[in-house]
């Protein structure tokens, strides 16, 4: 009998849940899908290399990824302190993935427990609707690739929190220094210490000492943590710069869209949604779960309204500094160069854990008759978030057998036994291994041909050398001068240096079926012949390749794999 009230309590419960979200991924294995916009086509590949190569930690300026860029600088991708870095060097990528993910969910579920349940939520008639705001934030559309980047938040605040307090003992103090072992410094390292100071600061203020010099100890234990997992970056900026990023060009004057309509509609969305990195989610239980404590909770909607304000005036604040801050730094980018290393925007990344304040607040002020009410509120919540969780959900679909069109699996993706076969026939052509040529890749990412173990040219990368890119340039200057708006996308920003056809415009998902012809694409061979490449595999059929230069080699097609990959080989130049 007291094994079933156990397994009845509601952690036990919201960890099930847990499970069940994650069980579509375990039945699918390789054949879920992957998040590909910034993650597949873009994250993946870095560790899975990171291991191959065997550069994890191998920090020395003259460490480089020989696979991608000609060999790009080792210390230009993420730490090898990072957990999920280890993951791919245990398991294949699909695997490394979906076991990070569940750890990720599993530590973000019992983080926003903790907190809900010592902080925002407390008291036995609540633990029901902690339980399931729980399994609502574990199960957020999310990037699981950054870690705990978001999902660890409430641990981290819960840790600083207690320390502010003076309870606790040593674990607040490990907790802060382990966050940045598993988050982004980039994404949210600044905020977050910026944020402990600040209340640091408020506590010295109002003469809390004690509490100041606890939480500004956190702040600097946090900071101090950051530094050393990510050393190689704070080493570049700040004292021998190993190499000048190209982003030292991202260029805001033309890319942002200026003026008061765009600001306010970009700050709506920060508000209302969220920015897709970060967690991407209506809000319409947040508001909901507010004007339910206007109109029912205690003491009447006066007291209501002064609880609430401060949270939903900070939330309102941050949502209008990053719907108009990247037009400020458009005019001072040229003066603090520094800018370009970090976008302001991320604040942003604080809002998915104040939105779950807000809403935590509100059912708090929420009377206990009103208990099927606040249910009903986490329920939306939970529904909110499943149904904008494009992983999950297109895996329910792919276990229904109605697959959603354009959004392949992480096996058809990657391809394996297609590429295979490109790699058997290019090593019997050529008498070498991938690393005796380098390959450009069109209509599709590059990452996919770096995760077969190919050499390409061209990546997606958020930091590679400045020259790389100047150097990269003339092999798609002509597909450049045919369209003004890719041009502006390489130029004033380039994260993705790829092989670019005005024709496919910015689509690299490019399928097997129906086939797409590109009527006439501009390529530099020479410039690419003196860059080591030497062929070039595109998803689409190339009407005219001699005009670039190029010349049909075989196109290789397999029922499993998403693309039909047409191989073209630089021609050799008249003596």
């Amino acid at each position: 009998m007291r094994s079933r009230r156990t397994f009845l309590q509601p952690l036990p419960l919201a960890l099930a849940g847990l499970v069940l979200f994650l069980l579509p991924f375990l039945l699918l294995g390789s054949h879920s899908f992957i998040t590909i916009h910034d993650n597949l086509d873009t994250e993946i590949g870095s560790p899975y290399l990171l291991n191959k190569f065997r550069v994890v930690f191998d920090y020395r300026p003259t460490a480089v990824m020989p696979s991608i860029m000609n060999g790009l600088p080792r210390n230009a991708l993420r730490s090898g302190l990072n957990p999920t870095v280890w993951l791919f060097g245990m398991f294949p990528p699909w695997a490394a993935y979906l076991v990070n993910q569940a750890l990720v969910r599993l530590l973000g579920l019992l983080g926003m427990w903790a907190l809900l349940r010592r902080r925002w939520l407390p008291g036995p008639r609540r633990r029901w609707l902690a339980a399931g705001l729980a399994v609502a934030w574990a199960t957020l559309p999310i990037y699981s690739m950054y870690g705990l980047t978001v999902l660890g938040q409430p641990a981290l605040l819960l840790a600083v929190l207690r320390l502010r307090a003076g309870r606790g003992g040593w674990w607040p103090w490990l907790l802060v220094a382990a966050f940045p072992v598993w988050s982004f410094f980039v994404f949210v390292g600044p905020f977050l210490a910026g944020a402990a100071a600040g209340l640091a600061l408020y506590d010295a203020f109002y003469g809390r000492r004690a509490a100041a010099l606890r939480v500004g100890a956190a702040a600097a234990l946090l900071a101090l943590m950051y530094v050393v997992v990510e050393w190689p970056l704070f080493y570049s900026l700040l004292v021998t710069q190993q190499f000048v990023s190209h982003r030292v060009e991202h260029d805001l004057l033309r890319t942002v869209a200026f003026g008061l309509g765009p600001g306010l509609r970009s700050a709506a969305n920060f508000l209302l949604l969220g920015q897709y990195h970060s967690s991407q989610f209506f809000r319409g239980a947040l508001v909901l779960a507010v004007l339910a404590a206007l109109a029912w909770g205690r003491g009447g909607w006066r007291v209501a309204a002064r609880r609430l304000a401060p949270w939903v005036a900070g939330m309102v604040a941050v949502a209008l500094f990053c719907g108009f801050v990247l037009q400020a730094v458009a005019v001072v980018q040229h003066r603090l160069p520094l800018l370009h290393a970090f976008n302001l925007t991320r604040l942003g990344f604080l809002l998915p854990l104040a939105s779950f304040g807000v809403l935590a607040l509100s059912l708090r002020l929420l009377p206990g008759r009103r208990h099927t009410v606040a249910a009903l509120l986490v329920a939306t919540q939970l529904f909110i978030g499943l149904l904008m969780n494009a992983e999950w959900t297109n895996n329910l679909r792919e276990l229904a057998g109605c697959p959603k069109k354009a959004q392949p699996t992480y096996a058809q993706y990657v391809a394996a036994p297609l590429f295979e076969k490109i790699n058997t026939y290019l090593t019997q052509r050529t008498s070498m291994a991938p690393s005796g040529y380098r390959v450009g890749c069109l209509g599709f990412a590059p990452a996919v041909a770096q995760l077969n173990d190919f050499y390409t040219l061209d990546s997606n990368q958020n930091s590679y050398p400045l020259s790389y890119k100047h150097q990269f340039r003339p092999l798609i200057a002509g597909e450049l001068a045919k369209d003004p708006a890719l041009a502006t996308y390489f130029d004033a920003w380039g994260n993705r240096c790829y092989f670019f056809s005005h024709e496919l415009g910015r689509d690299f998902l490019v399928p097997a079926k129906p086939v797409r012809t590109v009527q006439d694409w501009a390529l530099d061979a020479a410039a690419f012949r003196k860059m080591g490449g030497r062929f070039i595999f595109s998803a689409a059929r190339l009407a005219s390749p001699a005009r670039s230069g190029l010349r049909p080699v075989a196109d290789f097609a397999d029922a499993r794999a998403y693309w039909r990959i047409y191989v073209y080989e630089v021609a050799e130049p008249a003596p």
